[in-house]
C-alpha cells in the first residue's frame, strides 16, 4: 500500500506538479528558454534591462538581477527572430546612359544584427530595407552604359550593397548578399524593335552563311572540273602518241603494213553497208563490166 501511494505521489509530482512549478517560476521571471536563432529583449518601465541571444536555459535573476521578478508584472518581453531572411524586388525602374528605360530585379538577404536597435530605432525595418535597396539601385545604377548594365552584374550588386549597408546597420538590420538577377527593357516598343533587328540580323547571317557555303561548293566544283579537264586533255594527247608509235613499229615491215591497211580498208567497206560486186581477176569481161557497173551506180 505504501508503495502504491509513493508511486501515485511521484507520478503526480513528475507529470503535474513539476510543470506547474516550472510555469510558476517562469511567470515570476526566474528563468527563460531561448531557442536557436532567436533573441529575447527584456524591458522594464521603458528601459531595456538586457538581451539574451544564446540558446538554452537562462536564470534571469542571475543575469538581470532582482528586477527580473518585476518583468512579468510591469515589463515586456520581446522575441526577435535572428534567422537569415531574403527578398526579391522586381523590375526596379532605372535609365541607362543612352536613355533606355531598364528594369532591374534585385535579390538580397538580411538578418537582425542588433535586436535592441531593430525594435526601437525603426518602426518598420523590413520596409525601410526594401525602400533603401530600391533607392540605392536607382542612385547607383542609373546613367550606366547599356552594355555595362547588361554584363557587369557583380559590380552592380557590390555597388548596391555598399550603398545600403551603412544605413541598415543603424537600426540593427544587417544587409547580407545582394545579387542583380535580371536586367530587362521596360519599353514594349523598344523590345519589339530589338526583336526585329535581331531577326533581321539572324536572317542576314543565315543568308551570308548559305552564300558562303554555295561559293565554297562552286570553288570546289570548278577546281574538280579543271583537274578533270586537264586529265582528259592529257589522256587525249596520249592517244595520238600511242597510235603513232604503234604505226611507226608496224611500218618497219612493208608487208605487214600493206596487209594492215588492206584489212582496215575492207573493214571500212563492210561497215559502210555499200553494195560490193566481186569480179574475177585478170578477165576481159572485167574491163567491159566496170564502166557498166559504174554507170548503174550513178543512176
Amino acid at each position: 500500500m505504501n508503495f502504491l501511494i509513493a508511486m501515485v505521489v511521484g507520478f503526480v509530482a513528475c507529470f503535474i506538479g513539476f510543470p506547474i512549478a516550472m510555469a510558476i517560476a517562469r511567470a515570476f521571471g526566474l528563468y527563460t528558454i531561448i531557442e536557436e536563432r532567436k533573441a529575447t529583449v527584456f524591458t522594464l518601465f521603458g528601459e531595456v534591462l538586457g538581451t539574451i541571444s544564446d540558446p538554452g536555459l537562462h536564470f534571469l535573476w542571475a543575469k538581470l538581477g532582482i528586477k527580473a521578478a518585476l518583468i512579468p508584472f510591469f515589463g515586456k518581453v520581446h522575441q526577435v527572430d535572428l534567422r537569415l531572411d531574403q527578398e526579391y524586388l522586381r523590375s526596379q525602374p532605372v535609365n541607362s546612359e543612352e536613355g533606355a528605360p531598364m528594369g532591374i530585379g534585385i535579390w538580397y538577404e538580411m538578418y537582425v544584427s542588433d535586436p535592441v536597435s531593430f525594435l526601437f530605432k525603426n518602426a518598420d525595418p523590413r520596409g525601410s530595407m526594401r525602400a533603401n535597396v530600391s533607392n540605392a539601385a536607382v542612385r547607383t545604377l542609373s546613367n550606366m552604359k547599356l552594355g555595362d548594365m547588361l554584363e557587369t552584374r557583380h559590380v552592380m550588386s557590390q555597388a548596391v550593397r555598399n550603398e545600403v549597408t551603412p544605413r541598415s546597420a543603424e537600426w540593427g538590420y544587417q544587409l547580407g548578399s545582394v545579387y542583380i538577377r535580371k536586367v530587362h527593357f521596360r519599353d514594349v516598343a523598344m523590345i519589339r524593335g530589338i526583336e526585329e533587328k535581331v531577326v533581321n540580323r539572324l536572317r542576314q547571317v543565315t543568308s551570308a552563311i548559305s552564300q558562303d557555303g554555295t561559293n565554297q561548293v562552286n570553288i570546289i566544283k570548278s577546281s574538280a572540273d579543271s583537274k578533270a579537264a586537264a586529265e582528259f586533255a592529257r589522256a587525249a594527247a596520249q592517244r595520238p602518241f600511242i597510235v603513232g608509235k604503234a604505226l611507226q613499229t608496224i611500218s618497219a615491215d612493208a608487208e605487214v603494213m600493206e596487209a594492215m591497211f588492206e584489212l582496215l580498208e575492207t573493214q571500212k567497206l563492210l561497215e559502210s553497208g555499200a553494195p560490193v560486186t566481186l569480179l574475177p581477176e585478170n578477165s576481159k569481161a572485167t574491163s567491159l563490166l566496170l564502166p557498166l557497173l559504174a554507170a548503174q551506180n550513178n543512176k
